[in-house]
């Protein structure tokens, strides 16, 4: 399963065109470059495993709690510092504020005569409509969208994964992410789990089984300085999946805590860490 993902971060290792970018290193303010390709798809069957990175280790929990944090629309950064998660704090304001980013989007997006609309609701309902008739319309429908360009200027960083897309086939439940950015080696293994994990909740609480997680990529990237924990990671081959388990009172993507899902039989290489570029 892991293979797609690392068959994607060699070819940009080798064939990656070297391009500027604006990204600083937060430790000495330094500019770096990235070996950059436009355009990639890798696909995931969510019923083979789950599709977290084994070639080093993935912080779980992080993922987790980061798409809680989404799913209550949370425009501010105090749930992920109850629990110990920091991976926003670089972009957060004073008070922890981020703007309209991702979970406001998801669950509260502002039309123009005023109403707010729930997005992962709507997602929902349409996959239960479905389930009664098939051929309802909503089934190529079924869209989530974080980019809303009237609200660009005032998050804290433009969304890099933009728009994903469900469909229920045969009693299986895919999604398709269309991610306009992805840093391969710190942000998409996150990435990838955390849809993966988006998948499996939404299939769960509508009933159904899930399919396959397809994430499409516009700029995917390595940026300079993680070109030597990419060759160590590339070094290394992957161990099976693990599998995913939630919890069978999970009822509702309104109130699912952390304790309800447990990843199993995770084996993994060691951390490799590296700097983020913001």
């Amino acid at each position: 399963m892991e293979q797609g993902y690392l068959n994607l971060l060699r070819k940009v290792r080798q064939n990656g065109v070297r391009k500027p970018t604006r990204a600083l290193l937060r430790s000495t303010g330094e500019k770096i470059d990235a070996l950059s390709l436009f355009g990639a798809q890798v696909r995931y069957d969510l019923s083979c495993g789950f599709p977290a990175i084994t070639t080093k280790r993935l912080a779980f929990g992080a993922v987790v709690h980061e798409l809680i944090w989404f799913l209550k629309g949370s425009p501010d950064i105090s749930y992920l510092h109850e629990h110990g998660v920091r991976i926003w704090d670089a972009w957060a304001d004073e008070q922890g504020n981020l703007g309209p980013v991702y979970g406001k989007q998801w669950r509260s997006w502002a039309a123009p005569d005023g109403r707010t609309i729930d997005q992962i609701a709507a997602v929902v309902r349409g996959i239960e409509r479905l389930k009664e008739d098939p051929t309802d319309p909503v089934g190529r429908r079924l869209i989530v969208s974080a980019w809303n360009p009237a609200d660009i200027e005032a998050m804290a960083l433009p969304p890099c994964h933009t728009m994903f897309q469900f469909s229920l086939t045969e009693g299986r439940l895919s999604c398709q992410l269309y991610q306009r950015s992805g840093d391969l080696f710190l942000g998409v293994p996150f990435n990838i789990a955390s849809y993966a994990l988006l998948t499996h909740l939404v299939a769960h609480v509508t009933g159904v089984q899930v399919g396959e997680f397809i994430h499409t990529i516009g700029d995917a990237h390595i940026y300079s300085n993680h070109l030597e924990q990419v060759d160590e990671q590339l070094s290394r081959s992957p161990f099976p999946p693990p599998t995913l388990r939630i919890d069978p009172a999970v009822s509702s993507l309104d109130e699912v805590r952390r304790e309800q899902i447990v990843l199993e039989n995770y084996r993994h290489h060691p951390t490799l860490k590296g700097e983020v570029a913001v």
